[in-house]
């Protein structure tokens, strides 16, 4: 399982005899589980094809703004593509792409979009020898790194010139292991275990029917790409929804009742230094399941309910080193009600949802929450995507375990 997987990689090629490991490159990316997308410099062609590029990433490659042969020509967006980034990396990086890194310059589409990117940048140079060694590509390499550009450092051996020395692009290999090992070191949740509750559950009123709410489960799932993309091995425990999920940090375990989800609860709890119950669990479940369709009557059809057993309540009786996070969905009296499931459930923080919020609760593409924690501080957030919310939860969480 790579830290890699999930996240999406912009691989810049400039024109370097070098290039022609970029396809080794491509692959060992989509292995680890990344989605790659390549911008060529025009020259790069030369040393290797977008054919072979595009073929290995699965996605088309780009090197200029518009494609002047095509019938209806489209603009390639050096802005979409730094926002889709999750990290680009240029290699090889010459020592002429170097130069215009260094000064801003931005004659083409690769370095537009490296004056674009948000995320972080690493560059591979390679070059012969004496390109290597003189002043001023040294000073570019740490005018970048004073950018906060990531150096992959080239390794010694036979170049292309024929020479001996530094200016080998690093391995295809090397490079993978390096910006893994630079990812891991920067992550707050490396090596820590989270379990995620998503989704609503089902309770059966016969083979055909249940009882169940409008929950998509969509909140708990960004959570969980939330926690891998800190580090986090992840265990998400859902119920049944459309949602899918392709991350190899997150295992995901589906369940349909609520007496499924408190079983494989209480079977992973135990590992989790992380456990967030973001599922609507259904608090009633018909007391008997009836063995074949009901027959629709003119009489009024009565089903005698029983409580579900308490997920959340369960957790905190047994907690011990866990850092427990419950949410309440609330129509009224939001603010005290939240408080009281707090203690009462032994929680350390609660994410309060309000159905009288326009924009959040159930379905939406956003939310609205206010967290509380256990010395009943709180603090409110505005309306915003899921995956924004993701980010202030867990933004959140580590203030109170790194405190």
């Amino acid at each position: 399982m790579s830290v890699l997987s999930g996240k999406n990689v912009l691989l810049g090629v400039t024109a370097g005899i070098a290039a022609y490991k970029t396809s080794f490159l491509v692959r060992n990316f989509i292995k680890a589980g990344a989605n790659v997308q390549v911008v060529m410099t025009p020259a790069s062609k030369d040393f290797v094809t977008p054919l072979t590029l595009s073929t290995l990433s699965k996605n088309p490659v780009y090197s200029t703004f518009y494609d002047s042969e095509e019938e209806n020509e489209q603009w390639n967006s050096h802005v979409d593509l730094g926002l889709w980034a999750d990290l680009m990396i240029i290699a090889p990086a010459t020592a002429n792409t170097l130069s215009k890194m260094a000064k801003g310059t931005c004659d083409n589409l690769l370095l537009a979009t490296y004056l674009s990117a948000k995320s972080t940048v690493y560059f591979a140079p390679a070059m012969d020898l004496d390109m290597y060694k003189h002043p001023t590509t040294q000073q570019n390499i740490k005018k970048l790194q004073g950018f906060g550009n990531v150096f992959i450092p080239p390794s010694s051996g036979e170049l292309a010139s024929g020479l001996e020395g530094e200016g080998r692009m690093a391995e295809p290999e090397e490079i993978i292991s390096f910006i893994e090992d630079h990812i891991l070191s920067n992550l707050p949740l490396q090596g820590k275990r989270v379990i995620l509750t998503a989704g609503p559950t089902y309770e059966a009123i016969d083979p055909v029917r249940f009882i169940g709410n409008h929950s998509s489960g969509k909140m708990g799932f960004v959570l969980a790409k939330q926690a891998a993309s800190l580090g986090a091995e992840v265990v998400l425990i859902t119920g049944p929804t459309c949602l899918s999920i392709d991350n190899l940090a997150i295992k995901r375990i589906d369940v349909i009742s609520a007496q499924d989800m408190y079983e494989a609860v209480h079977q992973n709890f135990n590992i989790a230094d992380i456990a967030i119950f973001a599922a609507a669990v259904a608090d009633y479940k018909p007391k008997t399941i009836a063995d074949q369709k009901i027959k629709k009557k003119e009489a009024v059809l009565q089903i005698e309910l029983e409580p579900t057993k308490d997920i959340l309540a369960s957790a905190g009786k047994v907690k011990d080193k866990q850092f427990l996070v419950g949410f309440a969905l609330e129509t009224e009296n939001e603010i005290d009600n939240a408080k009281s499931k707090l203690k009462q459930k032994n929680l350390d923080l609660i994410v309060l949802n309000s159905l009288q919020d326009i924009g959040a609760g159930f379905k939406s593409d956003t939310n609205k929450i206010t967290i509380i924690d256990r010395d009943e501080n709180i603090t409110s957030y505005d309306l915003k995507p899921k995956e924004e919310v993701a980010v202030d939860i867990f933004d959140e969480i580590l203030k109170k375990i790194d405190a």
